[in-house]
């Protein structure tokens, strides 16, 4: 494996692979693990979108809603250009969820020098991802986010994927940036599949 760590390391340079996928389908999880391996600095909006929340007290996502675009982009787009990031690659999770806001995260993420060279889409069932946030809560390990208080504000999410995320995830297909994991298997199969996909991807790129 890690000659193919190597070869998606010369591929990205300082660009972003951006990771999507439902609420609960492993996006936080396998993207700092990726981060890690390939020596790059990982960016949540869900992370970044509560300290805002809390330090504001606008809680935009309380109900399971994405944040206004405008909001959106006050908050999470800065990251991009902060000199502590410039030299690094970046493992983006979910930036970028509300259709029409992808061109302008590109355009951004570019202009800063990390250009968006690959989306991953973690391809889950609403089943399987409900089922898991069950299971999660039933554990007590989500915290005490907004955005996971309850099923319906659950259900809520599922629904703004439904309908503003996947337009999203289409746009980046269209554009050739899309790669599809299957989300359902063991975090080390998906975390595997994923470079090995970033590997195919890169080899391509490079020959």
């Amino acid at each position: 494996m890690d000659d193919k760590i190597e070869t998606i390391k010369a591929w990205l340079g300082t660009g972003s692979i951006n990771i999507f996928g439902l609420p609960m389908s492993g996006k936080d999880t396998q993207g700092i693990k990726l981060a890690e391996t390939l020596g790059a600095k990982f960016l949540s909006s869900g992370m970044i979108i509560r300290a805002m929340e809390e330090q504001t007290k606008n809680h935009y996502s309380k109900n399971g809603a994405l944040i206004p675009t405008n909001v959106f982009y006050d908050w999470v787009l800065p990251y991009f250009e902060r000199p502590d990031l410039f030299k690094f690659p970046l493992v983006l999770s979910s930036i970028g969820r509300w259709h029409g806001e992808e061109d302008q995260v590109m355009s951004v993420a570019a202009g800063a020098g990390h250009e968006i060279k690959a989306v991953i889409i973690l391809n889950v069932s609403e089943a399987d991802v409900e089922q898991r946030f069950e299971v999660a809560k039933t554990l007590n390990d989500r915290g005490d986010r907004l955005d996971d208080k309850d099923s319906e504000t659950f259900k809520t999410r599922l629904k703004e994927f439904r309908e503003k995320t996947a337009p999203v995830i289409q746009h980046y297909n269209t554009l050739g940036l899309l790669i599809e994991v299957n989300g359902d298997q063991s975090r080390d199969q998906v975390f595997n599949e994923i470079v090995e996909k970033l590997y195919q991807k890169a080899s391509r790129s490079l020959a």
